[in-house]
């Protein structure tokens, strides 16, 4: 995977969108940590892979709580901690 900052972006778009189209995905990094990734998509699938993301971000609520749960000891979660969950990562989907 190819990482490029920020500023790469504006100085040179055309090697970074070429990466993007040779490889797939970069990584855009700002201040020399990762702040995004971009993917190639084309219009065909645009609904699909927007949905793949969401998933992919569930997936990870959930493991985040699996292992806050065996941190803390306990066995099952309770409806109120699972549903703050999925609000805080609606929250942070819709910055």
């Amino acid at each position: 995977m190819l990482f490029y900052s920020v500023r790469d972006l504006n100085t040179s778009s055309k090697e970074v969108w070429q990466s993007l189209s040779d490889n797939g995905e970069v990584v855009i990094t700002n201040n020399g940590r990762p702040t995004a990734i971009m993917i190639n998509v084309d219009g065909a699938d645009l609904e699909e892979t927007i949905a793949a993301i969401r998933q992919a971000n569930t997936m990870k609520a959930i493991n985040r709580m699996r292992m806050a749960s065996q941190r803390n000891g306990t066995s099952a979660l309770s409806d109120e901690d699972i549903q703050a969950e999925v609000d805080a990562v609606r929250r942070n989907r819709k910055r």
